[in-house]
C-alpha cells in the first residue's frame, strides 16, 4: 500500500534494565553503563511506512532566538512550604515530575496531602492508582483528613484508558501511582519492563505538555536506591524528587536531584506522624534535638543542602580492638573519606589509631558527603580518642587535604549566620573563610591546618 503501512516486523531484542540500551543479542555486560546481567529479552514491533515528502506538514517551524517570546512559567503553590521549596516555588503548569523512594517511605501520603491543599484552592485533581483500590485510598484519605469534591480517584492500569480519562476530565493536576503498574497494549512485554515504562512515560509527557496538565508520577526504586527502569526515564521528566529516610525513623527528606524550573539539590524535611507528614521548618533544631552536652566524640558542624544551611551532629567512637585488624564503620557519610581522614590524623598528628576500632555516625540519619564535614569528623575522632569533650557551643567546619591543611568552604557566611541563630558562640573554620566576614555575637577562629584546630579545642 503506497503512502501507508507496508508491514509490521516483529523481532526479539535485549534491553538493559539499567540504562535502556538495546542489543540484538544477549550480553553479560552492558557496553553503555557497564553493569552486569542487566539485559532482558523483549519483543519489539517495528512498523515501516512510506510518506510522500509533499504530504509532510511542519507544525513547528524553526525560529530565531531573538524572535521567541518568553513568558514567566505559571506556578501553583501546594501550600506545603517544604514541597514548594523543593519544586522551586510551586507546581509549574504542564510540568512532569517523577517522585521516587523506598516502599512505605511516604510518597503516596505526601501526594495525597498535596491533593487536599490543591482542592482547597479550587484546583481539579485526578488521582490514578494502579496499586490500591478506591476503598483503600478512601481509608487513607480519611486518616489524613483529605476530602473534597475536586479530587477524583481512578483505579486503572491500562494506558489508553488512563489517557482517555485525563482527556475527558481535563484536570489541572494528575497523579499516577505508580508508573511501573501502567501498561500499554502496543508493547507486548509485561508492566514495569523497560519498554513499558519508557512508552508510558512518553505518552503521559505528551498529554501533560499538549494539554498543559501538571503531572506527578510515582516511581519504584531499586535496592541501590535509584529509580527502577531505564535511566532515560529521569531524562524525560522535568523534575526528579527522591524521598529519603529510614522507615523506622520519623524523619523524611525530600530531595530534588533534577529540576528544570528551580535549584537542584534543594531539600525539604518532614516528620511522619499519625496524621501524616508534618513539615519541619527548622531542620537544624530538629537534627540537634537530644544532642549530648560535653560528651567526648560529639561535634556540631554545618552542611549546605541546596541553599539551606543545616547544623548536624557528628559522632565518633574509638575503642581498643580485640582483633588484629581494627574495624572502621561510617554511617551517614563516605566510608573511604573517613579512612582517609584517619590516615591524616595518624601521619600529621601522630595519633596511633591502628589498634583502635573507630565508628563515625551522622546523627539523625542524614546522608552527607560534603567536604565541609572533614574537620568536624577529625575533631570528633580526636575527642573520642583523647576522651576530652569539646565545648558544646562550638561549631566546626572545613575541608581537610591530604597534607593536613584546612581549606575554605563555600557559602561560609550563611553557615556562620545559621550557627549564631542556633546559639553557638564560637566557630572554628578555615582561615581563608574568615577574611571579610564580620558577624557580631559569634567568635570566628581561623585555622590553617588540623594541628591548629585541635590545639584550640583541647
Amino acid at each position: 500500500m503506497q503512502g501507508g503501512i507496508l508491514m509490521a516486523k516483529q523481532k526479539n531484542i535485549y534491553v538493559c534494565s539499567e540504562c535502556g540500551n538495546e542489543s540484538p543479542k544477549w550480553m553479560g555486560q552492558c557496553p553503555a553503563c557497564r553493569q552486569w546481567n542487566t539485559f532482558v529479552e523483549e519483543v519489539k514491533v517495528k512498523t515501516n511506512s512510506i510518506h510522500n515528502s509533499n504530504e509532510i506538514n511542519l507544525k513547528n517551524k524553526p525560529e530565531k532566538l531573538s524572535c521567541i517570546e518568553m513568558n514567566q512559567e505559571e506556578r501553583v503553590l501546594t501550600k506545603i512550604s517544604e514541597l514548594d521549596r523543593v519544586l522551586g516555588g510551586g507546581i509549574v503548569k504542564g510540568s512532569l515530575t517523577l517522585v521516587g523512594g523506598d516502599p512505605g517511605i511516604g510518597k503516596s501520603t505526601l501526594l495525597l496531602q498535596m491533593c487536599q491543599f490543591l482542592c482547597a484552592q479550587d484546583i481539579n485533581v485526578l488521582y490514578i492508582s494502579g496499586e490500591e483500590s478506591l476503598q483503600q485510598i478512601k481509608m487513607r484519605g480519611d486518616r489524613l483528613g483529605v476530602n473534597g469534591d475536586k479530587l477524583t480517584l481512578y483505579t486503572e492500569t491500562n494506558l489508553s484508558l488512563c489517557v482517555k480519562a485525563i482527556k475527558d476530565l481535563l484536570p489541572n493536576v494528575v497523579i499516577v501511582d505508580s508508573i511501573q503498574t501502567i501498561y500499554s497494549d502496543d508493547i507486548t512485554s509485561s508492566a514495569g519492563s523497560v519498554s513499558q515504562v519508557r512508552e508510558v512515560t512518553s505518552a503521559l509527557m505528551k498529554v501533560a505538555k499538549g494539554l498543559s496538565i501538571s503531572t506527578f508520577i510515582v516511581g519504584h526504586v531499586t535496592k541501590e536506591g535509584a529509580i527502577a527502569g531505564p535511566r532515560v526515564l529521569e531524562h524525560m521528566v522535568d523534575t526528579v524528587l527522591y524521598f529519603e529516610g529510614v522507615r523506622s525513623a520519623s524523619y523524611r527528606v525530600l530531595r530534588a536531584v533534577k529540576n528544570r524550573f528551580g535549584s537542584t539539590n534543594e531539600i525539604g524535611v518532614f516528620e511522619m506522624r499519625n496524621k501524616g507528614l508534618q513539615e519541619v521548618p527548622n531542620p537544624s533544631e530538629y537534627m540537634l534535638t537530644g544532642r549530648p552536652i560535653n560528651s567526648p566524640g560529639s561535634i556540631v558542624t554545618c552542611c549546605m543542602e541546596g541553599t539551606r544551611p543545616m547544623l548536624v551532629e557528628v559522632q565518633a567512637l574509638t575503642s581498643p580492638t580485640n582483633f588484629g585488624m581494627p574495624r572502621r564503620t561510617a554511617t551517614g557519610t563516605d566510608y573511604n573519606r573517613v579512612v582517609l581522614l584517619m590516615a591524616v590524623l595518624e601521619k600529621k598528628i601522630g595519633m596511633q589509631l591502628a589498634s583502635y576500632d573507630s565508628y563515625v555516625n551522622i546523627a539523625g540519619g542524614l546522608k552527607i558527603t560534603e567536604p565541609s564535614l572533614d574537620l568536624g569528623i577529625i575533631c570528633a575522632i580526636a575527642s573520642s580518642f583523647k576522651n576530652i569533650p569539646v565545648n558544646s557551643k562550638t561549631v566546626i567546619m572545613g575541608e581537610v587535604g591530604l597534607t593536613g591543611e584546612v581549606r575554605g568552604i563555600t557559602m561560609a557566611e550563611q553557615r556562620i549566620i545559621e550557627s549564631k541563630k542556633m546559639g553557638f558562640k564560637k566557630c572554628i573554620i578555615s582561615k581563608a573563610n574568615v577574611k571579610g566576614i564580620n558577624i557580631d555575637g559569634i567568635e570566628l577562629i581561623g585555622v590553617e591546618n588540623v594541628a591548629q584546630a585541635l590545639n584550640y579545642i583541647f
